[in-house]
């Protein structure tokens, strides 16, 4: 029972007060990133032939690439949080733009789009994931943060 109560308390000394399961669940996505999105892209990638249209491959690309910085969140899974948010606000995006107004036409199933949506439709567990008091502190209040660290340096 304790080690499910400390999985759920703070932890000040190793993750700046964050949860141990949000660190858990962090590790889990960036390790999904990297096995699942980094290897079908760099897979395509790799296996492609011809000339890419550009689009598609700038898609490729970007896939390929934040799921294999992933791999960095699996040692240090707090400085890799602007992955998380950026996965979490593109599928956000795409969601809504997409995937919401097909879905509102009863177009959705059926359509090119309801694989992707299927696959974007586990965001809520990427959001529950991330510490967004951490990222609060580290990246929205960065500078006044910051500046109070940098004032009680020059102090000291």
């Amino acid at each position: 029972m304790n080690a499910i109560t400390n999985a759920f308390t703070p932890d000040y000394q190793r993750y700046e007060g964050v949860r141990p399961i949000n660190i858990y669940m962090l590790r889990l996505f960036y390790f999904l990133m990297a096995a699942f999105v980094a290897t079908d892209a760099w897979m395509t990638i790799i296996n492609h032939a011809g000339p890419w249209d550009r689009f598609r491959a700038i898609a490729f690309c970007v896939w390929a690439a934040y799921p294999t910085l992933a791999v960095l969140g699996l040692i240090h899974p707090l400085k890799m949080l602007p992955i998380m948010m950026f996965t979490i606000f593109y599928k956000s995006i795409w969601l809504l733009i997409v995937a919401y107004p097909l879905w509102r036409a009863n177009a959705l199933w059926g359509s090119p789009a309801e694989t992707m949506t299927k696959a974007f439709l586990w965001l809520p567990l990427l959001i529950i994931a991330v510490p967004w008091g951490y990222v609060l502190r580290n990246y929205v209040m960065w500078s006044r943060t910051k500046s109070l660290e940098l004032k009680r340096a020059r102090a000291a």
